[in-house]
């Protein structure tokens, strides 16, 4: 274990940060989640299944942005911030192109799109309503996303969690103004939602450029460097990238499979599901901080060149992670309860979120480890291939035929599935440990004459 003080005040200081900012961005879901959970069952059930094609650009979002993170925090360590800024042009090319493919499919064929999602009409005509409007967010939260993954990667996150105190308050303001038609606003049900949604989501840009403009001071960014950037960076961005993009991808398609499956089981699986994903993600911002958090460490201290720092680092924040899975997975066990009494759902529901609660607290530990040593250290070490190789046989080769196999053939009751679902969580902790412990995984990603 490492014994500097000076790390782990530093790396609790960037996790609080990091967990803080990815508390405030569930919040706005857990708002938007609970202000739909009392109006109506069939909107909160509409909203969520819009989220699994949101939850896909996230994912991709994210692979985008990491790319730009690994290089950048290497380059930092290195102590070149030059290449940085066509980085991040790069970047946005690539993330912006991705969401505007998405936006003209939401647009253009929101119910067949939502069709495959579930066989519940009453769902997707809730569910059409809200993807019409909350689709035009796409472009936006993928360039606000971009912006602040690469600001990340020389360490600045304070930006995150302005921006997200910035939209939470904003939301949950307007959600209940036009949910509910209080102060006399219309009552716009989940299309009250998706409007509150969509200004959310412009205050988020605009704080963006602001901060841009007028407080960073390392890059000094602006739009002429993001379009005039040196071309030769997109294949060191592609190398890097494109396994992380795959990853996501595939990561967010399996999402939406296994939500459809949980979809063709009924309207309060559909709910319950939503209730339990919603909550585990608010209970475990501070393993994705940690993990976040572990990949800039690693990748600047490979970029600093200081390899005998490696293995005691490694070791520590192992033990860091199975502490805050244990801690986690305690909590979302003991909160389920009080959590369920702000909605009003069917009976049918509240025991399925119940017992998906349940099956959470349990994988939430293998999540915590697994995860963040996948998508923390080895992916911060410059191994960007090994989590797509990993997720594609698991998710692919047992997952998801497994999880069908369950709910259509064998016919087994919700909760099963939803393990079924989960599973990988848990068994993927031995792969990772393999792989971690064969050190093939350090790589430097950055240009050696730079």
């Amino acid at each position: 274990m490492i014994r500097d003080r000076a790390f782990y005040k530093y790396f609790g200081i960037l996790v609080i940060s990091l967990a803080f900012q990815n508390l405030l961005v569930y919040s706005v879901n857990l708002a938007d989640n609970l202000m739909l959970g009392a109006y109506s069952e069939t909107a909160l059930s509409g909203s969520a299944l819009c989220n699994q094609i949101q939850f896909l650009l996230q994912m991709l979002v994210v692979g985008a942005g990491e790319g730009a993170v690994v290089l950048g925090s290497q380059y930092w360590g290195k102590g070149k911030l030059e290449p940085i800024p066509h980085i991040i042009g790069v970047t946005l090319r690539f993330g912006v192109g991705m969401a505007a493919v998405m936006f003209v499919f939401a647009l253009v064929m929101p119910g067949q799109l939502l069709g495959l999602l579930t066989n519940d009409q009453a769902v997707i005509a809730e569910g059409v309503r809200y993807l019409r409007i909350i689709c035009f967010t796409y472009l936006i939260f993928t360039a606000t996303n971009i912006l602040t993954a690469s600001l990340r990667s020389i360490g600045i996150v304070s930006i995150g969690y302005i921006i997200s105190a910035a939209t939470l308050v904003i939301n949950i303001c307007l959600n209940y103004c036009l949910i509910y038609g209080n102060f006399g606003f219309p009552e716009l049900g989940i299309r009250g939602a998706a409007f509150a949604t969509l200004v959310s989501r412009c205050a988020e840009l605009l704080i963006v450029i602001i901060y841009l403009k007028y407080r960073e001071h390392k890059l000094n960014l602006t739009l002429k460097k993001l379009i005039n950037i040196n071309s030769s960076y997109i294949k060191d961005y592609v190398h890097v990238s494109f396994p992380v993009l795959l990853n996501q991808a595939q990561w967010g398609i399996a999402q939406m499979i296994q939500t459809a499956i949980l979809g063709h089981l009924g309207a309060a699986a559909i709910a319950a599901n939503s209730i339990a994903t919603i909550v585990f993600q608010v209970i475990s911002v501070v393993a994705y901080g940690a993990a976040s958090a572990s990949g800039m460490t690693i990748g600047r201290t490979i970029g600093e060149g200081s390899m005998e720092k490696l293995h005691e680092m490694v070791h520590t924040l192992q033990v860091i992670f199975i502490t805050i899975g244990i801690v986690s997975g305690s909590l979302i066990f003991l909160i389920r309860g009080p959590i369920l009494s702000f909605y009003h759902i069917s009976s049918e529901a509240h025991q399925l979120a119940l017992q998906f609660m349940s099956v959470l607290a349990v994988t939430t530990v293998g999540t915590s480890y697994q995860m963040a040593c996948d998508n923390g250290i080895i992916r911060g070490g410059g191994d960007t291939s090994f989590s797509m190789k990993m997720n594609t046989v698991s998710m692919w080769g047992i997952v998801v035929p497994l999880s069908a196999i369950a709910a259509f053939v064998l016919k087994c009751p919700p909760m099963a599935v939803f393990f079924f679902l989960k599973s990988d969580q848990l068994y993927k902790t031995i792969p990772v440990v393999i792989h971690l412990r064969k050190w093939n995984w350090v790589k430097q990603v950055t240009r050696a004459e730079i």
